[in-house]
């Protein structure tokens, strides 16, 4: 290069350095657009910079604005700096803002809206109640000033002159000259005279005139009539996507600006009004112009996977706990068999050990005939004592205990000096048998000192050592010779014979009336049931045999009750030793999806004394499964109505067994035998017995018992109809009693069909006597001194003069023949007044708190609720079936409601979830009815006998958490997936999270509540009606709150919001627009959630004390 040339060169680049430099420093001095010459507008190296200062007036908006507009705003904007940043944040692109200022020559901050004018059009959303399209007058545009600038997408400036402050938030500056078409990238509303930039995914061209309409295209409006110059501007109206759809970004394409767009390439999809292409995940298909993925193969391999994890469980939900009873039956039968191996052994030692023995005495005989004849001196008179009291044997089966007795076990002095003690007390049998009154009381227990296994055993050591036991008392039981009387006196004195708390129950003049109709149940019943003996209650039917049970067990409300019932000679109340009273119904209420051990082994646990250890708690069980002939029955489920089970003798048995494994002090069994053969019979009143000889006072009601089975009990309990006393007493004495009124019983006739019989008034009383079925009650009342009610004294007369050894009677009193007969008034009133107090005797009864006298001390509320939360967990483990059906319901629901129902934009998918919360509701509600549905006679029967009932109703609700966590996801799997919303999976998972929980809460109080088809009905109404309630307009204070009190409202505004909350930018109008309509907030996620949550434990709660409250009738 020349010299010359190079001094051209270099003399430019300095005058273009020097322009350059002079613009900046122009630049700096100059702080609105106004400010620089027309000719720089079109200079690339200015313009620029002029549009920074544009966009920096248009930013500072922001701070300006955002105070008044947020406030009202404050219900769909969480925060309203970066929802407009979201909206107007033009930094990457501004392209259009360039484009602008050179179109209108730097005249774009005169044209564009100030602080007031953006409040008053965006006050208008919340203002307005008719057309979108419309503002209010202001002062530009109204019915004396209508420029071109007031229609759609024109605006005006307010001339070369004047400045315009456009944070000038409170009056709107005078804008009606030089009026234009709206420049691109912005919208000039219908009615304002100014520009507004279009936000973020929106797309704002020009507008095109369709001659054939009329109308400027793609924004619909039309030209204003009688001015034929006016063309089409730009975009009119920034509103919600229902009034202005035509200003978002397209589906399948994105507007990295307001001025482009630009379509969706394959691989990524775009959704309407979206400003970027995202990519769609591995594994789905996205064809260009997508306006969504499809994610439907992730809900498909979802699908695929519950759904074999549903037929695992459903085809191996047993195997989990059948292999663990299979290595516990392994144990229990070595244990078995090593026990028999050592019992058998021991048997052989001592039978050597015995001939031994015998046949030293034998030459001990020879050596000294002295020794044996002291030695004979002594065996014979033992003998001769038992011949002289072997006749008392049915009476008293077992002495009463050394007045020294305590709670611990004897000493071994005072047990060697008892054998004595008890040939005297024999002795006073023999010589008044009638004033025997049966074993004394005492409060304590007589426990044994047995060789425990110490620290951890394995369940090989503790059936060892269970097995064992019973061997010994099985061999104890063999040398007792059947349960002769020596071998009884055996039993008592046995130092490791365990001794119970002792309990005798005496009642006198027990009368139950009826309150609704005034009707006796039960009338002067005088006696009295004694520890150690089998008490038979007997009648025909309607004689208040059950009553009587009731009565005695403090079971017995709606009645009126009279007379005295005592315990231990003291008026105490019978709930005061409930932990030691077992009732056995007449129902057999056993849990179907239970094997026989679990049931009896669940009843020892909850119930024993917390001080005896498992191996002492495993030894009850066996016992008891080994007295009722359970053994081959024991893992075998007992079965339901549904599914077979064990037979209906086993079930009897096991029945029993829940009471007899608590080892109680009284025993109460309604109609026991009823079902039995003769054999299953026998084999239960021979453990009944085995319980007497330690001390169990046991009352039952039987029905025709055989004449061997009649002869096994102590005492006889003989109603008639009206609930009266026809005979109470020992079984020996009871057919002397009736012979003594003539009534003798015919050959081959078993004696308790004959007086049932006589009692039912199908046979007459033979002989010459004369007394009728309907005499025996007063007969025995006359017999043993008791007082005559008023209204049968006159047949107690008349008996007193045909018999000479009858009490004569006192003088009479007729009771008055007829009653007053009440109105229908009366009658109605007197029947509420009834209910009324039937509900308040239940509700006493249940949260009766009587003081405990007993010294037993069972496991507390958290010891129980593990107990029963293990109960419970293989309860659901065993109906898995049932819950993979419920699962699969869930899942087809999901996939029907997610292809039918799409989630549209405008309402942010409240359509789809107000369908998802119906069909969540009804469906996990039906389910969780079978919670409590199923056991209320289970839980009636548990809860009597002291059990836990907060216990039982936490380990219920632990276990439903499952379903609580699961379902939601396995409804998600397949709607979420074909709905694909903007909300995030984990969103609408705590959603859906707390609306089961709480629904489930409600579905609780249903089926306690109610019945079970009622609780489903109520069940299906209470979602649709609740749902539709929600739904509704709020018109009025009153919908507001019925609408605030439907826990779908709470549901669907949580979904609502996770969802909108997704939506920015163009969207931010529609937000706002969709919330304002429904009346929600978009910072009430968490207090949707809460509320729903705090509806469920309220729910609880409710359940919780219905569940005490609503006992069975």
């Amino acid at each position: 290069m020349s010299l010359k040339n190079l001094k051209v060169f270099n003399l430019r680049t300095i005058l273009t350095s020097a322009a350059l430099v002079l613009s900046l420093v122009h630049f700096v001095q100059c702080q609105d657009v106004n400010d620089y010459n027309n000719n720089q507008f079109d200079n690339p190296a200015v313009l620029p910079l002029i549009t920074q200062v544009v966009y920096s007036q248009i930013s500072n908006l922001t701070a300006v604005i955002g105070q008044d507009i947020g406030d009202q705003s404050s219900f769909c904007i969480r925060d309203w700096k970066t929802d407009w940043d979201r909206a107007f944040n033009f930094s990457t692109n501004l392209d259009f803002l360039a484009s602008c200022i050179q179109k209108t020559n730097g005249d774009i901050t005169r044209r564009m809206c100030s602080a007031a004018e953006l409040k008053f059009y965006f006050n208008s959303f919340f203002e307005r109640s008719g057309s979108t399209n419309y503002l209010k007058p202001n002062k530009n545009c109204n019915l004396t000033s209508w420029v071109e600038g007031c229609e759609p997408g024109w605006a005006c400036s307010v001339g070369s002159n004047q400045k315009v402050n456009l944070n000038e938030s409170k009056v709107i500056p005078a804008r009606t000259l030089n009026c234009q078409a709206c420049c691109e990238g912005f919208f000039c509303p219908h009615g304002l005279t100014c520009m507004i930039p279009c936000p973020l995914g929106s797309y704002c061209p020009l507008a095109t005139l369709n001659k054939t309409t009329g109308v400027c295209e793609p924004y619909l409006y039309q030209l204003p009539p009688g001015n034929p110059n006016h063309t089409c501007g730009g975009a009119n109206i920034w509103a919600d996507v229902g009034s202005s759809s035509e200003l978002f970004c397209s589906a399948g394409s994105y507007c990295p600006s307001t001025t482009s767009r630009q379509t969706c390439t394959s691989g990524h999809y775009c959704r309407m009004g979206s400003t970027s292409e995202k990519s769609c995940f591995k594994l789905t298909s996205c064809n260009p112009n997508s306006a969504n993925q499809n994610i439907q193969a992730y809900g498909i391999m979802l699908l695929a996977a519950l759904s074999t994890l549903l037929l695992i469980l459903y085809n191996c939900s047993d195997q989990v706990l059948t292999a663990r009873e299979r290595r516990l039956a392994k144990s229990r039968e070595a244990a078995a068999r090593s026990a028999r191996e050592t019992a058998k052994a021991r048997q052989r030692w001592r039978s050597a050990k015995d001939a031994a023995k015998k046949h030293v005495s034998g030459l001990q005989a020879h050596l000294s005939h002295t020794f044996s004849r002291k030695k004979d001196a002594k065996d014979p008179e033992k003998l001769k004592i038992l011949d002289r009291v072997i006749s008392d044997i049915d009476d008293d089966p077992l002495p009463p205990p050394h007045p020294s007795m305590s709670a611990t076990h004897l000493p071994s002095r005072e047990n060697k000096k008892e054998p004595s003690e008890l040939m005297q007390i024999m002795h006073e049998i023999e010589d008044n048998p009638d004033n025997y009154q049966g074993i004394s009381i005492e409060t304590g227990d007589m426990s044994s000192h047995v060789n425990v296994p110490k620290g951890k055993q394995t369940h090989t050591q503790i059936f060892k050592y269970a097995y064992a036991q019973l061997e010994k008392e099985r061999a104890q039981q063999q040398e007792n010779e059947k349960l002769t009387f020596s071998g009884i006196v055996n039993l008592a004195t046995h130092p490791e014979t365990r001794k119970r708390p002792l309990i005798e129950i005496s009642f006198k003049d027990l009368t139950l009336t009826l309150k609704a109709k005034n009707k006796h149940l039960l009338r002067c019943v005088t006696g009295k049931i004694k520890p150690g003996r089998i008490a038979a209650v007997m009648g025909p039917s309607g004689a208040g045999k059950t009553t009587f049970l009731s009565a005695v067990a403090g079971k017995a409300i709606g009645c009126r009750m009279t007379g005295l019932i005592h315990i231990n000679g003291s008026n105490d109340s019978i709930h005061s030793y409930k932990k030691i009273i077992g009732f056995v119904p007449q129902d057999d209420i056993v849990h179907g999806n239970l094997t026989v051990e679990e049931n009896l082994w669940f009843s020892a646990k909850c119930r024993l004394p917390t001080y005896l250890s498992k191996p002492d708690k495993v030894l009850v069980v066996e016992r008891v499964i080994e007295f009722l002939g359970l053994q081959t029955v024991r893992a075998s489920l007992v079965g339901t109505v549904e599914k077979r089970g064990i037979s209906g003798g086993q079930r009897k048995r096991v029945n029993v067994g829940l009471e007899m494994v608590m080892e109680p002090s009284l025993l109460i069994l309604d109609e026991p035998t009823s079902g039995l053969d003769s054999a299953s019979s026998h084999q239960l009143l021979r453990a009944l017995r085995r319980e007497a000889l330690e001390g169990v006072n046991i009352c039952m009601v039987v029905h025709q018992p055989s004449y061997a089975l009649f002869k096994m009990f102590d005492d006889l309990i003989l109603l008639a109809k009206g609930g009266l006393t026809a005979y109470h007493g020992p079984v020996k004495k009871v057919e002397e009693y009736f012979a003594g009124l003539g009534i003798n019983i015919p050959e081959r006739i078993n004696p308790p069909d004959y007086f049932i019989d006589i009692l039912e008034g199908i046979v007459m009383p033979g002989g010459s006597s004369g007394v009728s079925h309907e005499d025996l009650p007063v007969c025995w009342m006359l017999h043993n001194g008791y007082s005559i009610p008023p209204d049968m004294k006159q047949n107690a007369a008349r008996l007193a003069r045909s018999s000479i050894d009858v009490i004569p009677a006192n003088e009479l009193n007729h009771a008055g023949a007829g009653t007053e007969e009440n109105s229908f008034a009366g009658e109605l009133w007197q029947g509420m007044k009834s209910n009324v107090e039937l509900q308040r005797d239940k509700i006493r009864l249940n949260f009766l708190k009587s003081k405990d006298l007993t010294t037993r001390r069972t496991p507390g509320v958290l010891q129980q609720y593990r107990y029963f939360l293990g109960r419970v967990g293989k309860q659901r483990l065993r109906e898995t079936r049932i819950l993979a059906m419920d699962y699969l319901i869930l899942l087809l629901a999901g996939a029907c409601l997610g292809s039918l129902v799409k989630v549209s934009d405008q309402t942010f998918g409240a359509d789809a979830y107000t369908y998802t919360i119906i069909a969540v509701s009804l469906l996990c509600k039906i389910a969780a009815l079978r919670s409590f549905s199923l056991d209320k006679l289970h839980y009636w029967r548990e809860s009597a006998s002291g059990m836990s009932s907060l216990a039982y109703f936490l380990s219920k609700d632990t276990i439903d958490h499952f379903n609580t966590v699961i379902k939601p996801a396995v409804y998600l799997s397949m709607f979420y997936f074909f709905t694909n919303p903007r909300s995030t999976f984990a969103d609408n998972y705590f959603v859906l999270f707390c609306l089961v929980y709480c629904v489930t809460g409600i579905a609780y109080v249903l089926a306690i509540v109610f019945e079970p088809g009622t609780a489903q009905l109520w069940s299906v109404l209470l979602p649709v009606v609740l749902t539709l309630i929600a739904t509704q307009p709020k018109d009025s204070e009153f919908m507001k709150i019925l609408t605030n009190l439907c826990y779908p409202k709470w549901a669907l505004e949580g979904f609502i919001i996770a969802n909108s909350e997704r939506y920015y930018g163009v969207w931010l109008i529609t937000r706002c627009g969709s919330l304002l309509k429904s009346g929600y907030n978009l910072h009430h996620w968490s207090l949707c959630l809460a509320i729903l949550i705090l509806i469920g434990i309220f729910s609880r709660v409710i359940a919780f004390f219905c569940m005490l409250i609503f006992q069975k009738k």
